[in-house]
């Protein structure tokens, strides 16, 4: 086990054998995993890491994130109350809150949970398998089926059968003279 600088424990944190922990990091009442890696400046609170998981840079596992054994939860993206199957990847600026992700799904940059309806939160449910394209929006409460495929930028608001390509139908439109607004100079 290594532990860099500036590392700051708190209550009962365990450490597995072989796990490292780079510069910076924030842990506080949580169980690191053996061989797991926990890059610079993450911050664990009230949160499970199983064996070789890999974390950060920048990441946030808030309290009820269990990450499976071989996820990955990359720099700035943060997981709260969520269970990541083993091999699950999250890896770029994403949230994922109040969520079951299945084992292997791969969540792409940008991708949001949208688990909070302004009064209750709702739970989001992704089976094994899965490809989340970047910039999707899950709203809660939804199931997406083991295998599915969801494009880039789609918002899922139903859920996803088993084995489905998921997209919302968009057209992009090109125009011709348009005239980009100019600031005005103040006096």
């Amino acid at each position: 086990m290594s532990i860099d600088v500036n590392c700051m424990f708190e209550g009962k944190v365990t450490i597995g054998e072989g796990a490292s922990i780079g510069p910076n990091c924030m842990i506080r009442d949580a169980v690191i995993g053996a061989g797991t890696r926990v890059d610079a400046y993450t911050h664990i609170e009230n949160a499970t890491a199983g064996a070789n998981v890999v974390l950060g840079p920048y990441a946030r596992l808030r309290p009820g994130a269990v990450l499976g054994d071989e996820s990955h939860v990359g720099n700035f993206v943060e997981v709260k109350n969520t269970t990541l199957g083993r091999g699950a990847k999250a890896n770029h600026l994403t949230y994922i809150g109040d969520a079951d992700i299945g084992a292997r799904t791969n969540v792409g940059a940008g991708t949001i949970t949208c688990n909070y309806d302004g009064a209750n939160k709702h739970r989001t449910i992704i089976g094994e398998d899965v490809f989340v394209g970047s910039d999707t929006q899950l709203v809660a409460p939804v199931r997406v089926g083991n295998g599915v495929t969801i494009a880039a930028g789609t918002t899922v608001w139903k859920d996803v059968a088993e084995g489905q390509l998921v997209l919302n139908e968009k057209t992009q439109v090109g125009r011709t003279g348009y005239v980009r607004p100019v600031k005005t100079k103040k006096a």
